[in-house]
């Protein structure tokens, strides 16, 4: 099973986010104080060195003023396949 942080779905998930981020003109600092969190979580997110949970994504989203399904229809659009386990043999 391929990790879900190194996905295509996950990447292209954390560049719509960043996407998002830049389009409202927010910096890292301004989305890290609407959520209470520092910059660096922000960074670490958008870089995919951190995914966050549901619970986060969707606080995530709501941070961001975007619909958490916009970004969950990109990730099931590179979802076809990522993490079928494979049959060992």
């Amino acid at each position: 099973m391929t990790k879900s942080i190194n996905t295509p779905g996950m990447l292209a998930l954390t560049c719509w986010l960043r996407d998002m981020r830049k389009k409202q003109g927010l910096t890292m600092r301004d989305l890290g104080k609407r959520l209470g969190v520092t910059h660096s979580y922000i960074q670490k997110v958008e870089t995919g060195e951190r995914r966050l949970d549901v619970v986060e994504y969707i606080w995530y989203c709501k941070a961001l003023d975007v619909q958490p399904h916009e970004g969950l229809n990109i990730v099931m659009a590179f979802g076809q396949g990522e993490h079928t386990q494979q049959k060992k043999s």
